[in-house]
């Protein structure tokens, strides 16, 4: 299988790596060549200079990208150099609509677009455990999983186009639940006098236990924010989730409140914190 791969930042790097570690062939692109460049010196792995040049004859077009817009981008420009019957896998979070656009258009020339947006931040990708939730023809996913899980632990079949996205959604909105909710427990420790470490350790192995717990409860107890997934990507999706609720007329009065927390993060400076640093606006 010749494999394309485009987006080699923070994610799409180590999983581009893991692709060449489990022996396909890639060749890889990224629009700052800086980062191309330091892929290939870090792998050896082989950079094109365009998208239409990674994806010739390839049978499977990766990608790793920022938003809707470079979705649509990088689709346009290297479809019609694909292989006949060629995947797309799109691990790019997105909206729904453009999930279903693309995989439309990558129909219409007998090709096949996959949403598949993953969770397990920076961590996952470098270590290949990243969860995978894929809307989209289920054959085609079928015969592109192998590859996949050169970097994921687990790859889930959602449904349709656009299922994989709007999985992700569900995905945001319970984590942003779970984040407020560590950063108000962290906070009231602080101001009750408490020993957090030693809270930790009273709590973690109960009910309130979680990854968030589990990965951020120290650090945010002192004041470090710079553990993966920045403010700035989880506004992005956020804005996703609630532009989709307004459409389908779901009710998200807490996904709504924690996004407006996370716009005062950004005003205090910390858009590229991680998101744990909601604990950045309470004091102690």
């Amino acid at each position: 299988m010749k494999i394309a791969f485009a987006g080699l930042g923070v994610m799409g790097a180590p999983m581009a790596r893991h692709l060449l570690s489990a022996g396909y062939t890639v060749t890889g692109f990224n629009r700052s060549s800086a980062k191309a460049g330091a892929w290939t010196s870090a792998t050896g792995g082989a950079c094109a200079p365009t998208v239409a040049e990674a994806a010739a004859g390839a049978d499977l077009l990766v990608l790793c990208v920022g938003n809707d817009d470079d979705v649509r981008q990088v689709v346009t420009q290297a479809l019609p150099h694909l292989a006949a019957g060629a995947v797309i896998v799109d691990h790019t979070t997105t909206s729904a609509t453009v999930a279903r656009e693309m995989a439309a258009l990558a129909l219409e020339s007998g090709r096949f677009f996959i949403d598949a947006p993953v969770s397990g931040g920076q961590a996952g990708a470098e270590n290949g455990q990243l969860s995978v939730m894929a809307g989209g023809d289920a054959d085609a996913l079928a015969r592109v999983e192998p590859a996949v899980l050169a970097y994921a632990k687990a790859v889930k079949h959602m449904g349709p186009s656009g299922a994989g996205q709007l999985t992700k959604m569900v995905n945001q909105i319970a984590i942003a639940g779970v984040v407020q909710g560590l950063a108000e427990a962290v906070h009231f420790a602080k101001a009750a006098g408490l020993d957090t470490d030693a809270v930790y350790d009273a709590i973690s192995k109960g009910a309130a236990q979680s990854w968030q717990m589990d990965n951020r409860w120290k650090t945010a107890a002192r004041g470090e924010f710079d553990f993966g997934f920045a403010v700035d990507w989880m506004r992005k999706d956020l804005g996703l989730v609630l532009d989709e609720a307004r459409a389908n007329g779901a009710t998200l009065d807490m996904t709504a409140l924690v996004d407006g927390y996370y716009a005062e993060v950004q005003a205090m400076g910390g858009n590229r914190w991680d998101t744990s640093s909601l604990k950045a606006r309470l004091k102690p």
